[in-house]
């Protein structure tokens, strides 16, 4: 019997090493960053040595897949959209970075837009995405300011150090095959298989807790100034690469109810100043029939970004954030 389960036990191990030697010699590039859940610093950012630069959906960060060249253009006025799920659009061509590049070229600017916004990304995640951005020689960044994602960024971070801590309990999770079995159950690939009473707990757990992060005023206005105090640093990232800055404040809807900033425009207005202009998106809005362009109480259709282009457009005239014309 002993003599069995030892050989079971070995044979279990060769199996274990002979997968994850498969999974680091063919499939390392995939799984770059897989287990940071988008801390990674370059995750997503593809450099294959040729002159141009890839953003793909990698290492928890879905970008949206976008090619250009790594250094900008002669002549090029190259804008790139830092953000969250809004920004990212319902599509990359119908989002407002898209159809912005549209407004700039029919003010005769040559103009190539980046969106990088990923969806359910908080201040933190959104300034590693920035710190990548302003490798690329953008001539503007468009900060979408929001603070509606701080619980996501947190267990997202718990995630990626419970992953690459060393305590014992997290040492079966450091072969990759063993992740990557793991989160096919976070990621529900057999999520059905599991019974119907683990799979509504786990729901549960996750719905209530952020639920209750949400009610909690103290959890709240930490999150706030996490998200101000990020935004500063922000801000003197792009100063220091003399890259100017429109700080673009989210607004929501509600039924029957008007725009709400929820505390945004002041904090845009704290850091407006030399190379940081401000738009504050229900003021865009307010005066608009701005119900129907929003699909939900934060999310904008594709009629809602051509008008929030518009205004980006009309707000780079106005802040001299354009390029002389020749």
């Amino acid at each position: 019997m002993k003599g069995c389960v030892t050989k079971s036990f070995l044979l279990a191990l060769a199996l274990v090493c002979g997968c994850e030697a498969v999974v680091r010699v063919f499939f390392a590039r995939n799984m770059s960053g897989r287990f940071e859940y988008g801390y990674h610093p370059t995750a997503g950012v593809v450099e294959p040595g040729d002159g141009t630069v890839r953003f793909e959906r990698a290492g928890g960060r879905r970008f949206h897949p976008q090619q250009l060249s790594a250094r900008r253009p002669e002549g090029v006025f190259r804008v790139m959209v830092v953000g969250d799920s809004v920004p990212r659009g319902p599509s990359l061509q119908a989002s407002y970075a898209m159809q912005l590049a549209g407004q700039l070229r029919a003010r005769g600017v040559k103009a190539e837009c980046v969106n990088l916004a990923v969806p359910g990304y908080g201040a933190r995640r959104c300034q590693l995405v920035l710190k990548q951005a302003l490798r690329f020689e953008p001539s503007l960044v468009i900060l979408h300011l929001n603070n509606s994602n701080e619980y996501e960024d947190e267990r997202e971070w718990r995630r990626a150090q419970e992953f690459n801590g060393w305590h014992p309990r997290h040492w079966l999770m450091k072969p990759l095959v063993l992740r990557r079995l793991h989160e096919m159950k976070t990621e529900k690939v057999f999520w059905e298989w599991l019974p119907a009473e683990v799979r509504n707990q786990r729901e549960v757990n996750d719905a209530d807790a952020e639920v209750a992060a949400s009610m909690n005023e103290q959890k709240v206005r930490e999150w706030d100034q996490l998200v101000a105090k990020t935004l500063a640093e922000d801000v003197a990232l792009c100063r220091a690469a003399g890259v100017p800055v429109l700080v673009l404040a989210r607004a929501r809807f509600h039924a029957n109810e008007p725009l709400a900033d929820s505390g945004l425009d002041a904090m845009a207005r704290a850091v407006e100043g030399p190379g940081v202009s401000v738009l504050s998106m229900k003021e865009a809005l307010a005066a608009l029939p701005f119900q129907s362009l929003f699909a939900d109480s934060a999310h904008l259709r594709r009629e809602g970004h051509e008008v929030l282009a518009r205004a980006i457009a009309e707000a780079m005239e106005r802040g001299s954030l354009l390029p002389a014309a020749k």
